[in-house]
């Protein structure tokens, strides 16, 4: 794709070429997109009409940003989107260090060589993918990652430790013309953030007693939670005055926005039907909502992509346990999700010994909302009265979806089931099986059916 761009400084002049700075390039490319009526932010699910306008007024401000949010509402996600905002292909200086432009050395190497070679300073092309850098603060992070340190190895070779061409770069000033995004700023020491106050406002460097200025062009982009926010740690005050903006991000607020964010996110071995994404994303915000659960930790996004991956899972087992293809998820897998994830959440203190109690109670609070909001209008007495009335229907690990069905005779409800969830009648059976299946434990959550349960099945009657 760059067979036909200029190859050295003297051809990318000769073509009109103008070197402008990372932020103007994102305010530029974010303009246009809007103009055009183009997503900028593909993949991002929720956020349309709370956290990407501010994002969006961030970067046409040509400010540094910092997200603020509990663990799983896609900060980190929202950063890697910001490089499509870059130009696809940029001119660097073949050999340098920095990736500097052409135009523009910023080193004393790279201007020595410019100088030297004129018009044929050799070209390359980068793609906007190698223009993006992303480090995850821990304690043990130092000034050398960050911004850089004196190179042992090119002393060795002769040079004075006077001379700025002994400095071995750290990600920041690798970073140059591009963005560079810290994630959980807090846990930097904070010796280690004062390290960060020059790149910011002034946009240099400065590594031990080095008499060094580098004019870096970088968008410096944070994240941190509000925990560490203010308590086990902290931005340091002058950092965080040197943020232009702080943008809050937050869980979906809708269930439709949850649903269709586990369906992007989620790898499902089995179909999982839209409405058992439904509970899904229902038992999530009932986790989010409830007193049991540790708030201040949070319910992450990823919970309710690992659940829905769980019951497909589950769906997937008694397939290959009972030859049942193909294979289709229904109500009774999402009883593996208690037992397989309760260790992704954080209790409080006074919840020792109930989390299975209270999982399975959120659980069902779930199908019961959704069962309700899928069925209303619906006259479901007729197959109450059916299965009561010497039609017990059994479901479980080793029950085959057209077992199921055979254990109930032809009724018209059935049909209007099915098709509220949409399934035809020539559909797989596993898929009117999961409909009619709802519909049952719907029966039993409002008392209208008795369950007898064991650990392989479960006996509506």
């Amino acid at each position: 794709m760059t067979q036909n761009l200029p190859r050295t400084a003297g051809e990318l002049r000769a073509a009109g070429h103008l070197p402008r700075g990372v932020k103007t390039e994102i305010r530029e490319n974010l303009l246009a997109a809007l103009r055009e009526g183009r997503d900028p932010w593909p993949g991002i699910v929720g956020f349309e009409r709370t956290v990407l306008p501010q994002l969006e007024r961030a970067l046409l401000a040509g400010h540094d940003v910092v997200l603020l949010g509990e663990r799983g509402q896609g900060k980190t996600r929202l950063l890697r989107t910001i490089v499509t905002l870059l130009d696809e292909w940029t001119p660097v200086i073949e050999g340098s260090e920095l990736g500097e432009h052409p135009l523009e050395p910023i080193t004393p190497e790279s201007k020595r060589r410019a100088e030297q070679e004129g018009d044929d300073l050799p070209v390359k092309w980068r793609h906007r993918d190698e223009r993006y850098a992303e480090k995850l603060a821990t304690p043990d992070t130092s000034v050398g990652d960050l911004v850089g340190d004196v190179d042992p190895v090119k002393v060795a070779e002769g040079r004075s430790l006077g001379d700025p061409e002994t400095i071995h770069y750290g990600l920041l000033p690798r970073s140059h013309r591009g963005i560079i995004a810290i994630n959980e700023l807090p846990d930097l020491a904070e010796r280690i953030q004062v390290a960060l106050l020059n790149v910011m406002e002034e946009r240099d460097i400065q590594v031990r007693g080095y008499t060094l200025r580098l004019p870096l062009d970088v968008l410096l982009v944070a994240t941190a939670n509000p925990e560490d926010y203010t308590n086990r740690g902290r931005i340091i005050t002058p950092l965080k005055d040197r943020f232009g903006a702080e943008v809050r991000t937050h869980y979906p607020l809708e269930i439709t926005h949850e649903v269709a964010l586990v369906r992007q996110e989620a790898e499902l071995v089995a179909e999982v039907g839209d409405h058992l994404l439904e509970i899904i994303a229902r038992f999530v915000r009932h986790l989010r909502e409830s007193s049991s659960i540790d708030q201040r930790s949070g319910v992450s996004a990823r919970f309710a992509v690992a659940a829905a991956e769980t019951v497909a899972a589950s769906a997937l087992r008694r397939s290959a346990l009972i030859g049942e293809t193909p294979a289709v998820a229904r109500p009774v897998d999402l009883l593996s999700v208690p037992d397989v994830l309760r260790g992704k959440l954080e209790f409080e203190a006074g919840e020792e010994g109930r989390e299975d109690e209270v999982l399975i109670h959120l659980l069902r609070r779930s199908i019961a909302d959704t069962a309700r909001a899928r069925f209303a209008g619906l006259d479901l007495r007729t197959l109450a009265h059916t299965v009561s009335d010497g039609h017990p229907v059994a479901t479980g690990d080793r029950v085959h979806a057209g077992d199921l069905l055979a254990a109930l005779p032809e009724l018209p409800v059935l049909h209007e089931v099915a098709a509220r969830l949409g399934a035809g009648p020539k559909d797989p059976v596993g898929r009117i099986a999961s409909a009619v299946e709802l519909a049952l434990e719907s029966l039993y959550l409002t008392r209208n059916l008795a369950k007898d349960e064991d650990d392989e099945r479960q006996v509506y009657g």
